[in-house]
């Protein structure tokens, strides 16, 4: 999809961390997204069909087609839906810049955490915008890791922290784009623009946040940039230690973390 790289990696572990991510957020997120029966839906940059999953169930009648560039990913995406029961995803590996539909082929189009790994996420909102029926919609769901404050807060943590941000940076990415939604939406020439902020807040009152939002998406996802980081000289190796252990502390007794997502909605 012309992003420079996919900063988090393709491991095993990576699957599993956008797994927990999914289930984690889906309420939070996708609680007011649905589409009718009949409706044809894109689904753009699926990856490993996290996303897919809550869309099958979301809106069990619609017509779902879920795009993206890896093989391997797409592979892993057919197997969750069939192990799922499914029927109503079809899946194909497709460049977002050069989609294989004719225009206003769809009557929705849904973008959950793939602008922020794409060189040129406005273009793929323009191309997107192309294949999207004159009054159909689109969704757009990403997150700001400037958004991101935590307690308890260490020097080293916020390293840590910083690491994630550069090393996407670096790749061509941009970690930050929860706040460039709604213009980027704007320019793309899309119309009724709307963001809605979606905040995660976790302290040890929500013991399945802690797991599944801290531990299980949040460190993990800073800890899959650890060998770029090092390799780059963003980070020593006794810090990058220090700051992951004090990350970990924000899972703990006392410890808070909170982090916010945008969702943005236009009509073509």
């Amino acid at each position: 999809m012309q992003a420079l790289g996919y900063v988090h990696g393709y491991s095993p572990r990576e699957a599993q961390r956008l797994a927990d991510q999914a289930g984690t957020l889906a309420e939070l997120l996708h609680h007011d997204t649905a589409y009718p029966p009949g409706a044809r839906v894109l689904e753009a940059g699926c990856g490993t069909g996290c996303q897919s999953l809550i869309l099958a169930q979301h809106s069990p009648g619609a017509a779902i087609t879920s795009v993206d560039i890896s093989e391997a990913s797409l592979a892993q995406a057919r197997a969750a839906i069939a192990e799922a029961g499914h029927a109503n995803v079809r899946f194909l590996r497709a460049d977002l810049f050069n989609l294989p539909f004719a225009e206003a082929s769809f009557d929705h189009v849904f973008v959950c955490f793939v602008l922020e790994h794409l060189a040129d996420p406005l273009g793929a909102l323009k191309a997107l915008r192309r294949v999207l029926r004159p009054g159909g919609t689109i969704c757009v769901v990403e997150g700001d890791h400037g958004s991101c404050y935590f307690h308890p807060e260490t020097p080293a943590a916020r390293q840590a922290w910083q690491c994630l941000i550069e090393s996407q940076a670096r790749l061509g990415g941009d970690s930050l784009i929860g706040r460039r939604v709604y213009p980027l939406l704007e320019e793309a020439g899309f119309d009724d623009v709307q963001v809605s902020p979606r905040m995660v807040y976790v302290d040890q009152s929500r013991p399945a946040q802690v797991e599944g939002f801290i531990r299980r998406t949040i460190i993990a996802m800073v800890e899959g940039v650890r060998q770029a980081s090092l390799e780059q000289g963003l980070i020593d190796q006794a810090t990058w230690e220090r700051g992951i252990a004090d990350l970990h502390r924000t899972a703990q007794a006392g410890g808070t973390f909170c982090y916010t997502f945008f969702k943005g909605l236009g009509v073509r």
